[in-house]
């Protein structure tokens, strides 16, 4: 098994297309292995101890009676909460963020000027039953995830489009 993290930071919603912490999950499953991506979700990092306990509670049985299917890789996002504050799990899909916050212009040590990616934008599909829903309100959100990212709806319209061409 991968298990990749636990990620000192969020993986919610559209953050799995650039997240090392999936990528890594992702190639574990492309090597026929189960994998999961953790993450807490936190700008402190307050409470790894109740992260790392939860993930075990969720990985063991991983490896015993109840292995992950097929391709999926499960996405894990913990809230940074004592284990006692945690209200449960919840099975979630992702949600979506507004765009992100425009890049930052800093200068480097030879006062060259460099560009930082801007900060992540809230959320925007974040209402009931995404994983940005479960973690503001104290629960671990766990999001089975797939590599395949075809717009599978759009094929036949892109096809169409290339017969024009």
């Amino acid at each position: 098994m991968v298990v990749s993290g636990i990620n000192h930071g969020a993986n919610l919603g559209d953050d799995v297309l650039y997240s090392g912490t999936v990528a890594a999950a992702m190639e574990g499953r492309t090597l026929g292995l189960p994998a999961v991506a953790l993450s807490l979700v936190s700008d402190g990092g307050e409470h790894f101890d109740a992260a790392a306990q939860l993930a075990r509670n969720l990985i063991e049985p991983l490896l015993g009676a109840r292995p992950l299917p097929g391709k999926t890789i499960l996405n894990i996002n913990i809230p940074d909460l004592p284990l006692e504050q945690v209200r449960g799990m919840q099975s979630t899909r992702l949600g979506f963020r507004h765009k992100a916050e425009p890049a930052v212009r800093a200068l480097d040590d030879e006062s060259r000027p460099v560009f930082w990616v801007g900060p992540a934008g809230a959320g925007q599909d974040a209402g009931p039953g995404t994983d940005f829903y479960a973690v503001t309100n104290g629960f671990v959100s766990v999001t089975p995830i797939h590599v395949d990212l075809t717009e599978h709806l759009a094929l036949a319209q892109v096809a169409q489009w290339l017969e024009q061409l």
